[in-house]
């Protein structure tokens, strides 16, 4: 049974915007609340959400720009060499395609337009094609741009910022303590360097989770520490979408209510922050997707690197219907 039940809720919603952090045991109860004190626990992360972002809701949309060829063994990706997934690999795309793609981002009333890679890090080669894309992007499209390449090694992150990127991905994906269990051809702690070396050239660091790992609740609660920890501006919350061909491909699906439960979570224990709501919300959080606005306050728009995602008209709908507004970006 959680130790916080009925109007207690605002109370964690209280001490988040007065700029307290949840203790473990708090970040517990949110986590194993009964299902009857859901919505209590919505409205309390929303009052939270409401405080620093109103009611608008930032849209954000991916291109696969670099698709497989990854020599990484990420046990959740389709990518990786260790996956049997039929997926589409080509190497990276050029300019022209690099640009379309950012116009059909402003089409979709996305503000951010995010550049995905496969593979370890980026090439000199690969590095210089995004920064040639990015620079005529910025020249002439009102987009912000989000660069999501891999581990960088001294330099490049300098040389993106210089470019125009705005922000730079690179997901912790799980705790420390799963973290090998995940993948064993990089560490935690590298990629945490990175989200360190984008942050020191100026680039807005963001680093997300990957929820239906095998990871326990407590390590769901470090987690959100840890990004606290790191100042992360922006917080991608990935539910698995466990895709057959993977080592993870036969992992449980996220259940729609403790999907919700890991969302307010994340609004509470980093209340300033941008939490986006990413990757396997369609097929963990099915027909509840709206009431993940309630504590996010960002989506992202279209398909994913190598799954789909909903239709953007229904993604419109609902949040029309919650009475939410897009926000629109202007550089």
């Amino acid at each position: 049974m959680s130790v916080v039940v009925d109007n207690s809720w605002n109370a964690l919603a209280d001490k988040a915007i007065d700029g307290q952090c949840l203790t473990m045991e708090e970040g517990l109860a949110v986590l194993e609340a009964d299902n009857d004190e859901l919505l209590p626990l919505m409205q309390a992360s929303f009052l939270v959400r409401k405080h620093y972002f109103g009611k608008k809701v930032k849209l954000n949309m991916i291109i696969n720009a670099k698709s497989g060829l990854c020599p990484e063994d990420c046990g959740y990706c389709s990518q990786s060499i260790v996956s049997s997934a039929p997926i589409e690999k080509y190497s990276l795309l050029d300019k022209d395609t690099l640009l379309a793609g950012a116009r059909e981002a402003l089409a979709r009333q996305a503000g951010t337009y995010c550049i995905v890679a496969s593979g370890r890090g980026p090439t000199e080669r690969e590095l210089n094609q995004v920064v040639e894309a990015v620079k005529e992007i910025r020249e002439t499209m009102p987009l912000k741009i989000c660069a999501c390449l891999g581990i960088l090694k001294e330099g490049q992150a300098e040389r993106l910022a210089e470019a125009g990127v705005h922000r730079y991905n690179h997901n912790l994906n799980t705790s420390r303590t799963n973290y090998p269990s995940i993948t064993s051809t990089h560490t935690y702690d590298q990629r945490v360097d990175t989200v360190e070396k984008a942050k020191s050239a100026g680039m807005s660091p963001c680093s997300g989770v990957i929820i239906g790992m095998n990871e326990t609740d407590q390590e769901i609660v470090e987690l959100a520490f840890a990004l606290r920890a790191l100042d992360a501006d922006s917080i991608p919350i990935n539910f698995l979408n466990a895709i057959p061909g993977t080592p993870l491909g036969k992992a449980t699906p996220v259940l729609p209510l403790k999907a919700l439960k890991v969302l307010a979570l994340f609004r509470l224990i980093c209340p300033t922050k941008e939490i986006r709501v990413a990757g396997g919300r369609e097929v963990n959080l099915r027909s509840l997707q709206p009431l993940t606005l309630y504590a996010a306050n960002s989506l992202f728009v279209g398909d994913y690197l190598t799954t789909e995602g909903q239709d953007i008209q229904a993604d419109y709908q609902f949040i029309e219907d919650l009475g939410f507004e897009i926000e629109q970006y202007a550089i």
